[in-house]
């Protein structure tokens, strides 16, 4: 039987758990991945305004001045999901924090401003939006 004293039992866990954590960190980051979604048309999207119905997939389209393009669906401040306002604002629930609908912070205690996400049409026409897991 070893016997080792408290001094050396405290080194040994420090070094067990920063092993641990460094493994945790490299599994997470080898585990995201991307994908693509697949949201039909970009003309079915021709009015201004926030297309909610890909929420639950991270991201809304958002079609304004001309443009469409897709916004997370995720606080910056803690990763909640926004809701969408009639407004084309967004609100995180979770802390108050609000972003206008160009996604820019207008209320924290988010200082990000929401991710562009980007998006490709595809050889059909139809528009991707890549998402990360």
């Amino acid at each position: 039987m070893i016997k080792i004293n408290r001094r050396h039992f405290l080194i040994l866990s420090a070094g067990f758990l920063a092993g641990c954590q460094a493994t945790d960190k490299s599994e997470v980051a080898s585990h995201r991945k991307e994908y693509l979604v697949d949201v039909g048309l970009a003309q079915n999207y021709a009015a201004n305004g926030v297309y909610s119905r890909f929420r639950d997939q991270g991201f809304f389209l958002v079609h304004r001045n001309g443009k469409l393009f897709a916004l997370s669906a995720y606080c910056t401040h803690r990763r909640c999901k926004l809701t969408a306002e009639a407004d084309g604002s967004f609100y995180c629930k979770c802390h108050g924090s609000t972003f206008d609908p160009a996604g820019n912070v207008t209320g924290g205690p988010a200082r990000r401003d929401l991710p562009v996400l980007p998006t490709y049409t595809d050889e059909r026409g139809d528009l991707q939006v890549k998402v990360s897991a």
